[in-house]
């Protein structure tokens, strides 16, 4: 098993300080005098969270061994340690991709804390790895993101999938109802049926058939016994989507279905057992409605068992980029198209968007862009620029006073901007400010 960080340096003091400190907060050290050394380690497979090099090694450099571990695998951070002269060059290597560089002489604690931080990146990055390779192999239900909200929601999941309990699935439209239904289902490991039923699609004097089924002669037309949608499902899923819209006299049917896991066929005045699992799902708050006198009160509370309430779309913003990812793949396979691409400014644009549609109206926006038909008009393209560009000098504004407050001094900067080192840097390239010139302006 690899270890946590690769310490490259090739004075054996240094070595064993750095090594020292890393391994007393709690990380696993490999340390490596050489470049060749290292590569040949990775080649094996022997991959670390974080890889810290000095720049200045006896064979090779740290900026040669970045490009390569790049190649290898461009998701392990790079900590590059460097003297005072090759600042330069390790501002170039973090706009080449390194992760980030300590100055020396440095601190343990810096050392700590840009290490935590570079590990916090690669988790990230290999959580979104194994997310990905669950979602191809249908393992994680669709249900896809990363943000604490989306998260709670797949634990629940995990917690109750094989308690075979009831569930009441709360959420705005398009936020993934049935897509949490249908993971609840995989996630108890039956075999039998996913039966889904749309209250409000189901004409009324239908209803009772679909669900429940009828004997032969019951009405006219039918012919034939008819086993319904309930009974169809055995002992696995019957999914209630829309619940709210289902008539009150059939709620109360359906109420006593659910209690005495039996149903009786439409003609018939025997019982069947049922041992399917009930899971409903409403875009409205079945307790007011209940109030209202337009839903079962007995019927909610009955339901509410468990109750599952999935985040809005705007709630979860750090989860489009993933999504939206993984749409516009599946769109262009679809298509048997290019995955087009996108810009920083784009996807900035959609993350600002409030989506009343949520999940389902950013899948669709990425089938359009796919298909090249989702293009702001020129008025929303002129809005988002204006937009852009102030945000852009309220950016350079706060930038310029936190190195004015601080003579300069970039780290001081950052931290009172509350970002990484690394990511002031990328700006101050980006708006072209040079903090060389703030170290006089006390």
């Amino acid at each position: 098993m690899s270890a946590d960080i690769f310490l490259v340096d090739d004075d054996e003091l240094v070595r064993e300080g750095l090594q020292q400190v890393l391994e007393l907060s709690g990380w696993s050290v490999r340390t490596f005098a050489d470049m060749s050394t290292v590569m040949s380690s990775l080649q094996r497979g022997e991959e670390p969270l974080v890889l810290i090099s000095d720049v200045r090694l006896e064979k090779g450099d740290g900026l040669q061994l970045q490009r390569a571990v790049r190649a290898h695998d461009a998701g392990i951070p790079v900590v590059l340690i460097t003297g005072h002269g090759d600042i330069d060059m390790a501002v170039q290597a973090m706009r080449d991709g390194a992760h980030d560089f300590l100055e020396k002489p440095f601190s343990a604690g810096k050392l700590v804390a840009t290490t935590r931080r570079a590990m916090g990146q690669r988790k990230l990055v290999l959580e979104n790895l194994a997310l990905r390779q669950q979602i191809e192999q249908g393992n994680e239900w669709g249900l896809i993101g990363h943000s604490p909200e989306i998260r709670r929601v797949r634990r629940l999941i995990s917690d109750i999938g094989q308690s075979r309990v009831d569930v009441l699935i709360l959420g705005e439209t398009g936020t993934g109802k049935e897509v949490a239904a249908r993971a609840l289902h995989a996630a108890s490991g039956t075999q039998d049926p996913f039966v889904a039923i749309n209250c409000s699609a189901l004409p009324e004097s239908v209803f009772e058939s679909e669900m429940f089924g009828h004997e032969s002669g019951a009405f006219t037309g039918a012919s034939r016994r008819r086993v319904g949608k309930i009974e169809h499902a055995r002992k696995g899923t019957v999914f209630l989507d829309e619940i709210e819209s289902m008539p009150l006299s059939l709620q109360a049917k359906l109420l006593r279905t659910i209690q005495e896991r039996s149903v009786e066929r439409l003609g018939s005045n025997d019982s069947v057992a049922v041992g399917c699992r009930f899971i409903a799902a409403t875009k409205v708050d079945l307790l007011q409605a209940a109030r209202n006198g337009s839903f079962r009160e007995d019927l909610y509370y009955r339901l509410e068992v468990v109750t599952l309430a999935l985040p809005p779309l705007r709630h979860r913003t750090e989860d489009i980029p993933l999504l939206f990812g993984h749409f516009v793949t599946q769109a262009a396979r679809r298509h048997g198209a290019e995955v087009p691409p996108w810009t920083s400014d784009d996807m900035l644009a959609w993350q600002q968007r409030d989506w009343p549609g949520n999940v389902r109206e950013l899948r669709n926006m990425a089938e359009r862009w796919c298909l090249g038909l989702e293009r702001l008009p020129v008025q929303a393209s002129r809005s988002r620029s204006g937009l852009t560009e102030t945000l852009g000098r309220v950016e350079r504004t706060l930038i310029e006073n936190a190195l004015r407050d601080h003579a300069g001094n970039v780290q001081a900067a950052a931290d009172q901007l509350r970002i990484p080192r690394k990511t002031l840097y990328d700006k101050l390239y980006r708006l072209g400010i040079d903090a060389a010139g703030y170290r006089s302006d006390v």
